[in-house]
């Protein structure tokens, strides 16, 4: 069946580049004849029919914006099978024959359900985590990692001025992709993920050590987020090495600002590829980056791919740092 509108939506955590998607896909759809829906906080939104008409104008300049245009929420009433089948009755009702889905696993899932009940669905990654298995990239995560090296960055001279050490969270869920990043990019003294276990004197005190006696007089330690326990690292790390340490949470500041050229270029690969799929015929697909090519992949499959590690990037952090 061919399909003469398409809704659009943003679900989870917000990343920067989602409106460049957004972008994407409405001129894209419009550019092929077709109507684009925007579903306003993802599938409470759609539960609810909270829509507006999206044109080529309505998201004209949108790619510079952080955020999402469309806003975000979680739903509680989708994860039921009655909430499953009230967004498709809304779907049928107004006339939309394909669902574009901005975010990470979590929204596919629901995009998975979705296509179940009869609609056709496609999902776009975007999460600053990177931790969604099936793509090699996920929308949000050089902007995120720009982000928070200027602020380690900025960090790092009052750190050096008063010969102090800091340790500093950035976000990452369970992934600790973001941290390797930034911990490579800004010359961390060590850098601390949930994938690998901790040995406080061999990967922290030692390392810090070493640099003092190469006259060394501060340091940055990056922790992901899902390490946790970073007033018990920065008092660990005090009494073993005398060394006065300061703890500093990056927090949401790295889920915004205006998004890197990278990120706007994929998100806009995505979205063109998006809705090329959709009017293919297809349904039930995930947009996913792989080998700088942009593919399209069955959710399920998607969704039970294992997550991949980046193991040559660790290999090189452990060189790379005292």
């Amino acid at each position: 069946m061919a399909i003469n509108t398409i809704g659009i939506l943003t679900s989870g955590g917000d990343a920067p580049g989602m409106n460049a998607a957004i972008r994407a896909v409405v001129r894209t759809a419009v550019g092929n004849g077709l109507q684009v829906l925007g579903i306003r906080r993802g599938y409470n939104g759609l539960i609810n029919g909270d829509t507006i008409v999206l044109d080529a104008r309505s998201v004209d300049g949108i790619q510079t914006r952080g955020g999402t245009m469309l806003y975000t929420a979680r739903c509680q009433e989708f994860a039921t099978p009655e909430g499953q089948k009230k967004a498709a009755d809304i779907c049928r009702y107004m006339g939309i024959g394909g669902i574009v889905a901005i975010g990470g696993d979590g929204t596919f899932r629901g995009a998975f359900d979705l296509s179940r009940s009869g609609v056709c669905t496609v999902g776009i990654p975007a999460t600053i985590d990177n931790d969604i298995a099936c793509t090699r990239y996920s929308i949000g995560f050089d902007t995120a990692c720009n982000t928070a090296l200027e602020s380690i960055d900025r960090l790092r001279d009052t750190m050096q001025s008063h010969e102090r050490c800091s340790v500093v969270e950035v976000m990452g869920n369970k992934s600790g992709a973001l941290a390797m990043y930034v911990g490579v990019a800004s010359g961390a003294t060590s850098i601390l993920i949930p994938e690998k276990p901790v040995d406080m004197e061999k990967d922290v005190f030692e390392r810090m050590r070493r640099g003092r006696i190469q006259h060394r007089n501060h340091h940055i330690i990056i922790v992901a987020e899902g390490v946790g326990g970073l007033d018990t690292i920065a008092k660990e790390i005090h009494e073993a090495t005398g060394i006065e340490t300061r703890v500093t949470v990056l927090g949401h500041v790295q889920r915004g600002g205006s998004p890197s050229a990278r990120d706007r270029v994929a998100a806009t690969r995505m979205g063109v590829r998006a809705v090329e799929t959709l009017m293919a015929g297809k349904t039930n697909r995930v947009i996913c980056a792989h080998n700088n090519a942009i593919i399209d992949r069955d959710i399920e499959e998607a969704l039970a791919m294992p997550s991949q590690f980046h193991e040559e990037l660790y290999h090189v952090s452990q060189m790379t740092i005292l």
